[in-house]
């Protein structure tokens, strides 16, 4: 069956290059093993103290050496941890599509799209603390600098010479996501050739607080659509696309790994931190994705869930999907990759991407670890046996973000 002939008469988007940087890998080449293999990322946080919360455990991103990543003519002046790991994953993805250095001629075409949100706040904890004990000499502007969301994308950009669109996304948890879907619709305007796309989210204190406080976090590790499920397991780490005008990609003889067929968005205007107990803004945003790829749902091979192991999500996103895809739904491999990275929050939707088409391209399902328990209100097939070997051509990728921000990305294999 040919299912990309006339998809759209919309310029086609392709997917040239990956990065990542995260709990269980800090490249893709590893990060897929890890996937495969299902590795959990999950531990004991070092990055800073976690004396006086109710769990010790998260998603970190452990012996991170940027130096390791980033040429050493790129200064790592003023910038935080989650600028640091958005570079390397950045680098990584330009090397894989051939376009490091980027050609000076190529600079006004390429634009740079990341969704966040803690940005610098592990580094401005530590700026507030230097004030608490009084070290004026911990306090010089460069500790200031790497505050701001949108330093990521700044840094990115002034790095590497970029002169098209830069934009920072922040829509909570469905933010890598949704920056990818927008920088699709920039390519596809015209208004960029090539852009750097993706997520990025550090761990810091006051994240790891409040959800300490909401009791949304397992202090074990998280279980997703389990019965014995408690909550969330939170990460850090980004996750990079190169994505290119399909013309463009052909012309300069680009590898393709894969393209954003379509994506949807949705609010629920329900509630700050709980979903929409109906589930309709999830089942808008799903559709309203499939419309946007011109995919019928019986073209969806594999899903790749928010699945964030909270107890209300989990059952929510369950009866989305079966509104949206009908007794097929109990056929189509649904998988949580949070179980092994951990929620990555602003950098989930672009890691979680990363890893579906990595497993179109290598011809996996990744598997949903620590499910031993299943749950009579969570019914579907979610992978929990180890990861499965299957062709795949169409997926979707979900993001059901806080405050109802949701962000649902077909992805497909690319078809000439």
């Amino acid at each position: 069956m040919e299912l990309r002939i006339k998809r759209s008469m919309k310029k086609r988007v392709v997917i040239t290059g990956l990065g990542t940087v995260n709990s269980i890998a800090q490249n893709i080449p590893d990060f897929v093993q890890a996937l495969k293999k299902g590795i959990c990322g999950i531990g004991p946080v070092n990055v800073f103290d976690t004396t006086g919360f109710r769990t010790k455990t998260g998603g970190e991103v452990r012996n991170f050496r940027p130096r390791a990543m980033i040429p050493r003519s790129f200064s790592l002046k003023r910038m935080s941890r989650s600028d640091r790991m958005a570079l390397a994953a950045s680098l990584e993805a330009l090397r894989d599509a051939k376009l490091f250095p980027i050609p000076t001629e190529y600079l006004p075409e390429v634009g740079v799209i990341i969704g966040g949100g803690a940005g610098g706040m592990l580094e401005g904890e530590a700026v507030y603390q230097a004030h608490l004990n009084n070290e004026p000499k911990q306090l010089r502007f460069s500790a200031y600098s790497s505050f701001c969301c949108a330093s990521s994308a700044d840094h990115i950009s002034a790095k590497l010479g970029i002169l098209g669109p830069k934009t920072t996304i922040m829509t909570a948890c469905s933010s890598g996501a949704t920056a990818l879907g927008y920088a699709k619709d920039l390519i596809q305007d015209g208004a960029a050739k090539i852009i750097i796309t993706g997520g990025t989210e550090p761990l810091s204190r006051i994240t790891y607080g409040a959800f300490n406080a909401l009791k949304a976090v397992d202090p074990e590790y998280c279980k997703p659509f389990a019965a014995n499920r408690q909550g969330m397991s939170l990460g850090e780490g980004s996750g990079i696309m190169i994505l290119e005008d399909l013309e463009f990609a052909k012309q300069r003889n680009a590898p393709i790994y894969g393209e954003i067929l379509g994506y949807g968005i949705s609010c629920d205007s329900h509630h700050m931190t709980a979903p929409d107990p109906q589930a309709s803004g999830a089942v808008r945003c799903m559709q309203a994705a499939l419309k946007d790829a011109n995919v019928d749902r019986a073209e969806i091979d594999y899903i790749n869930a928010h699945g964030t192991a909270t107890p209300a999500n989990d059952v929510t996103e369950t009866k989305a999907i079966k509104a949206v895809f009908g007794d097929r739904a109990y056929k189509i491999p649904v998988s949580s990759t949070k179980s092994m990275t951990g929620h990555t929050l602003g950098a989930a939707g672009a890691i979680e991407a990363v890893a579906c088409i990595t497993a179109i391209t290598e011809s996996f399902i990744p598997p949903t670890i620590h499910h031993s328990e299943p749950d009579p209100d969570c019914d579907l097939d979610y992978v929990s046996s180890g990861s499965r070997d299957q062709e795949l051509q169409i997926v979707m990728s979900n993001s059901f973000a806080f405050g109802g921000n949701n962000t649902s990305l077909v992805l497909g294999k690319f078809t000439k």
